[in-house]
């Protein structure tokens, strides 16, 4: 059997593969609510073949949202909504999960189709909050908002946020959570100093800089079930001068690792233009990245950038670089990436597949 499909347990829960979809926006919610838009782009994707399906990043907050199109957790209607959803995952063999997060001064953005700026508060945006009340781009052509610099009891409440999220994910069926501290957005905006120019206990070295993540997921592990898997999104590299290094990152996940988190997404930057530019770049790199995370914190990582085929993926995986792999625009590109996959790698397709594809597909 290919390594990339043999099974995986963490904690009580069991991947009948190690291929899953990336959590990637959408921009199609109403009021956070999912729809059938995501309904199918889910659904297919568990149909296809992949053994791990992750929502989109999935606001705490109304303000916490990237763009009025995104997910949300913080009311019961949302709750409902995914667990119709997850239903439909879990009936096709897959394993549902939720990035929860928060956008901070990244938030209140139009949708990338409609130019990605952000959006006037008479015009459908809202204020936005961050670690410091600098703007994410304030040189740039174009509008971006000043954060207000969030206080101590602004934190705390926050914190409270990520758990009421985290408990609604729970009652909505989602077997892992994700809490997202990556590409700028609120918790890696804390983490990262090309954003965090705090004096205060959240603010400064490494560790107080890490202070508002480290709390969150401790806060959060308090209230999601000990037998699940927790997750966390790490950009695991700025990319820039003075930015996070992936021995910051390394560092983070042994905090992260005693804290009860099962596993770390490595991702990479997105702080500030430059960071976020570099990306392109650097994508592929995110891979080896989370290999030497893994290798020297100990923990178990997921493997994201430019996997696109199915030999590359099984390597990732017997090479002991990461656990599991993340796809995302493979998996637009393809809902049924791991069925061809399996295809390639002459692995018994059916035993990866719904019954009315598997009985057919040899």
């Amino acid at each position: 059997m290919p390594n990339l499909f043999s099974p995986l347990a963490i904690k009580d829960v069991s991947f009948r593969n190690r291929i899953g979809m990336s959590p990637m926006c959408q921009y199609s919610a109403t009021d956070g609510v999912m729809n059938d838009w995501h309904r199918v782009h889910l659904g297919a994707r568990a149909a296809g073949g992949a053994g791990f399906i992750m929502a989109e990043a999935t606001a705490v907050r109304a303000d916490g949202r990237i763009t009025p199109g995104c997910l949300g957790l913080w009311n019961d209607a949302q709750a409902e909504a995914a667990a119709s959803v997850n239903r439909f995952i879990v009936d096709q063999g897959a394993v549902p999960g939720v990035q929860i997060g928060h956008a901070g001064r990244k938030g209140s953005a139009a949708a990338p189709w409609n130019g990605g700026a952000h959006l006037k508060d008479d015009e459908g945006g809202w204020p936005i909050v961050g670690p410091s009340d600098t703007a994410f781009d304030p040189d740039g052509t174009r509008l971006w908002k000043a954060p207000s610099q969030m206080t101590v009891a602004d934190i705390a409440e926050m914190q409270g946020l990520f758990v009421a999220a985290a408990k609604r994910a729970l009652a909505a069926g989602y077997k892992v959570l994700e809490v997202h501290g990556a590409h700028g957005y609120l918790l890696h905006s804390f983490f990262t100093p090309l954003v965090n120019t705090r004096d205060d206990a959240y603010g400064g070295d490494l560790r107080n800089r890490a202070r508002m993540m480290l709390e969150t997921v401790e806060a959060v592990r308090a209230v999601w079930p000990e037998n699940l898997p927790l997750a966390v999104r790490l950009s695991v590299a700025d990319w820039v001068d003075g930015g996070l290094t992936i021995e910051d990152n390394i560092q983070m996940a042994k905090w992260l690792k005693e804290r009860g988190v099962d596993i770390v997404d490595c991702s990479g930057g997105g702080a500030n233009p430059e960071s976020r530019s570099s990306i392109g770049s650097r994508t592929a790199d995110q891979v080896a990245l989370a290999g030497q995370l893994r290798a020297d914190a100990g923990i178990a990582t997921m493997a994201v950038g430019a996997i696109t085929e199915a030999k590359q993926a099984d390597d990732i995986i017997s090479s002991n670089t990461a656990d599991m792999v993340l796809l995302g625009r493979g998996m637009m590109r393809d809902p049924y990436w791991a069925m061809h996959a399996a295809l390639a790698l002459g692995e018994d397709v059916g035993a990866h597949l719904p019954v009315q594809y598997g009985f057919y597909i040899k």
